[in-house]
């Protein structure tokens, strides 16, 4: 497989936000903005590798400004570093006020997407390579982001394990 610049995997996602995609509040739901930035991470992950994906993790999203009804969100992806069969992807998402032009970042967010096959197994992924001072700024931590990714992961499957399925709250098995 040969090798892919970031800038080839770029999706850029526009999308008007209406009542339906507000709370109490008039802003967007973070739920819906979640949703985004993964439906964006898999468009810009599939466009690299041209497989099939699933998404393995999200790292931390912080809202750092509200989405108001009647503004626009603008998520832009692309694949910043790959492993064997998996991909980092950064996201970055701008609101706008349409009718003054004002912008503002709302959130940044690292997503790990995993290629998979026919059979839903993990499936080999073509490298990556940054061209700007920007992708190349986020290829050089990502390895260490991934490193990071894989601590937590472990530490999620203990406290999958140590908790279970059982109902936490309920101390007598019988009731």
């Amino acid at each position: 497989m040969d090798a892919k610049a970031c800038i080839d995997s770029l999706t850029v996602k526009n999308s008007h936000v209406l009542p339906p995609d507000t709370n109490s509040h008039g802003t967007l739901f973070g739920g819906r903005l979640m949703a985004y930035i993964d439906d964006v991470a898999a468009i810009a992950s599939v466009r690299h590798c041209r497989k099939p994906v699933v998404t393995a993790s999200t790292d931390s999203v912080d809202f750092l400004h509200p989405v108001l009804e009647g503004d626009t969100i603008c998520l832009e992806a692309f694949v910043t570093w790959t492993h064997n069969t998996s991909m980092e992807v950064f996201v970055k998402a701008v609101t706008e006020n349409l009718l003054t032009g004002e912008r503002k970042l709302c959130t940044t967010a690292f997503l790990s997407m995993v290629a998979v096959d026919e059979d839903n197994q993990p499936a080999p992924v073509p490298a990556v390579y940054p061209e700007s001072d920007e992708e190349k700024w986020l290829h050089e931590g990502a390895a260490k982001r991934h490193e990071y990714r894989k601590a937590r992961r472990k530490e999620s499957k203990e406290l999958a394990e140590m908790f279970g399925t059982d109902l936490p709250w309920r101390k007598d098995k019988s009731i």
